[in-house]
């Protein structure tokens, strides 16, 4: 089996960490704002997509660019399928579990007539990460993960470790460092002049959500790359504490300009195209000296894929309860917060659980059995 030499990363495993946490919190305020990106609290969460794709592209071009000599392209695909596809599978399988208690007339009109056949093939076919349809669709927001909304990241995930697989490991910096600046153009060009004025979108099979998908991952990730190959390495002082509260300010900024969208558009096409890239180099130049906080980023990179990919059946309960008794005025704020708090500390409890108890087990049996060579 092949093994990596490479330095490990624990800043960087930690503000992946911070970033999810910041996502679980979004998408629980977010039940409030019901698509009103202006009502909305920590208001650029989802940005933490674009974070995670730059970070993606780093880990991935550090890891893997100097291996190819001893590694096929099999065995590249299949770290990437242990490393992902269990945590898929345990949120395809909540999604499923959990839709049903997730019925809400108005907010997710097809799950009341979604039979259980059709509810368990689009869980199965989750598993393997294709993407669905609406005719497929069992809740009716369109998602192409309709059990488990954030499966569309780790659709676009794949799509990127395929073409850096065949074509970018292969490139000269010069043509990445091209490639680059034109997706990042056509990245400011969408933010600016985009009818949404931000970047949210990529989660369903059309061609708007698709396109915007693309727009997202091709600059995060080719800048990523180009970052693991030209970043000379120093020394950044307090580089967790820094790049942590850079990271939450651009991610909690109130929404900008207010009908002039664009130029809301101009503060997240500058965060995605400067400030994501310098967060990941400061995060990689710098070194955790305190042991507690070294176990506090270790925890916080433990758990961030895992609750990332597993929060969101928790978030439709949560969200379908607000729209029904809170919004309605059958339960109080107060009552939404306690539940908030509750739905943010099970989220966090089931990712730990996951990670320690599932994750991490059947990965170290899957490599030992799936990864050995003669």
């Amino acid at each position: 089996m092949i093994k990596s030499t490479n330095k490990h990363f624990e800043i960087l495993d930690g503000l992946r960490g911070v970033a999810a946490i910041i996502v679980v919190l979004f998408h629980i305020l977010e039940a409030f704002a019901l698509g009103n990106r202006s009502d909305q609290i920590i208001n650029h969460g989802y940005l933490a997509v674009d974070f995670f794709f730059v970070l993606s592209g780093f880990v991935i071009g550090y890891a893997y660019d100097n291996r190819w000599d001893k590694m096929t392209l099999t065995e590249f695909f299949k770290r990437r399928i242990i490393r992902l596809q269990p945590m898929v599978i345990i949120g395809s399988i909540i999604g499923a579990v959990t839709l049903y208690a997730q019925a809400s007339p108005e907010l997710f009109p097809l799950i009341n007539d979604a039979p259980i056949w059709k509810v368990l093939v689009v869980m199965v076919i989750g598993f393997t990460m294709i993407p669905v349809g609406q005719s497929m669709d069992v809740r009716g927001w369109q998602e192409m993960y309709p059990l488990n909304g954030p499966g569309w990241t780790l659709f676009f995930e794949y799509i990127a470790y395929t073409v850096y697989a065949f074509i970018l490991r292969k490139l000269p910096n010069i043509i990445l460092i091209i490639l680059a600046i034109i997706a990042g153009a056509l990245l400011m060009h969408y933010a600016v002049t985009g009818e949404r004025g931000d970047m949210a979108g990529g989660w369903a099979l059309n061609e708007t959500e698709l396109k915007i998908g693309f727009i997202r991952l091709t600059y995060p990730f080719l800048s990523g790359l180009l970052l693991s190959r030209l970043m000379k390495p120093t020394h950044i002082k307090n580089a967790f504490l820094w790049c942590s509260l850079i990271m939450t300010v651009v991610l909690s900024v109130p929404r900008i300009g207010g009908e002039q969208i664009w130029m809301n558009g101009l503060y997240e096409g500058l965060v995605i195209l400067i400030i994501f890239p310098l967060i990941v180099y400061l995060g990689a130049n710098g070194e955790i000296k305190s042991n507690k906080t070294k176990k506090v980023a270790k925890f916080l990179g433990d758990i961030s894929y895992p609750i990332y990919i597993t929060h969101y059946p928790l978030i439709y309960l949560y969200t379908a309860w607000v729209f029904d008794e809170v919004l309605k005025g059958k339960a109080s704020y107060e009552m939404a917060f306690v539940y908030g708090a509750l739905t943010f500390i099970l989220s966090i409890l089931i990712a730990w659980v996951a990670v320690k108890f599932y994750d991490e087990p059947l990965r170290k049996w899957w490599s030992s059995k799936w990864l050995k060579r003669s």
